[in-house]
């Protein structure tokens, strides 16, 4: 069974496990150390059960924790060589460098780096594959490219951005700059561009879909929600949202009902 979960999404840090056997990676480590094996133990983890760490982009809430927690359990870090040149995440014991679209293995899990638009060096994204499931984990992009369509179409389940609501974000109280960033072309999915790729994507296929990376500030499950059902119709137990204090619990391919509730 292919599975996942979160420690965490949000602008205070992101952390997702998926395993298969075995092989369990985590995708990003935005939290200290500490912080990252408590939310590890709530999943029935510790962190020496980790085969890899995969990183997306070297911004803070995504890879401040990697080099250390690296470093105590000696295990690889998988990133981009424009992640790595940004000079974020020094210090790790083994360094694994990929260009993006391409794609590998760690132990039984296939992982393909899909190139996104997003406001750091070389950023991606993945496409988890193990006994003909696909999760995708599809957060941080400003933009919807033709790219991320056909690499995302298809997928079983899928963990997706739904960062602000965009006129949350114009009233609030963000810098102009800051606003300009996160709602442009490299910087977060708002709640109808979100939607509007989902439907791109199509939903039929999708066992799990996870609202992800859901700004404390410039957004709400409830407005996100409205978006969604827009394209998707009244939501249903394969809807979760993941929250920035206690992520989600295990999901599985195939689906098993009950799955996904918060951590407590």
């Amino acid at each position: 069974m292919l599975r996942f979960a979160s420690l965490g999404s949000g602008s205070k840090g992101n952390a997702t496990v998926v395993a298969a056997g075995d092989s369990i990676v985590l995708i990003d480590c935005g939290f200290s150390l500490r912080e990252t094996r408590r939310r590890l133990a709530l999943l029935g983890l510790e962190a020496e059960q980790l085969s890899a760490i995969l990183v997306t982009h070297e911004h803070s809430d995504h890879s401040a924790g990697v080099s250390r927690l690296a470093r105590q359990v000696n295990i690889p870090v998988y990133l981009t060589q424009g992640t790595w040149n940004s000079g974020r995440l020094q210090g790790c014991p083994e360094v694994v460098r990929f260009n993006c679209d391409h794609r590998f293995h760690i132990g039984q899990l296939e992982v393909e780096a899909v190139a996104v638009p997003h406001d750091a060096r070389e950023p991606c994204q993945f496409r988890l594959r193990h006994g003909g499931h696909s999760l995708g984990v599809l957060t941080d992009l400003g933009s919807v490219t033709s790219h991320v369509v056909e690499r995302f179409r298809g997928c079983d389940a899928l963990v997706l951005e739904f960062n602000h609501d965009l006129e949350m974000l114009r009233r609030g109280g963000y810098p102009p700059a800051l606003k300009r960033r996160v709602a442009g072309d490299w910087g977060h999915l708002n709640n109808d561009q979100a939607a509007a790729l989902l439907q791109q994507l199509g939903t039929e296929k999708l066992q799990h879909l996870v609202l992800a990376h859901i700004s404390e500030n410039n957004n709400c499950p409830q407005r996100a929600a409205v978006a969604l059902a827009s394209v998707y119709g009244p939501l249903d137990e394969r809807v979760v949202f993941a929250a920035q204090d206690r992520g989600f619990d295990w999901l599985g391919l195939p689906a098993v009902a009950g799955q996904g509730q918060p951590l407590q």
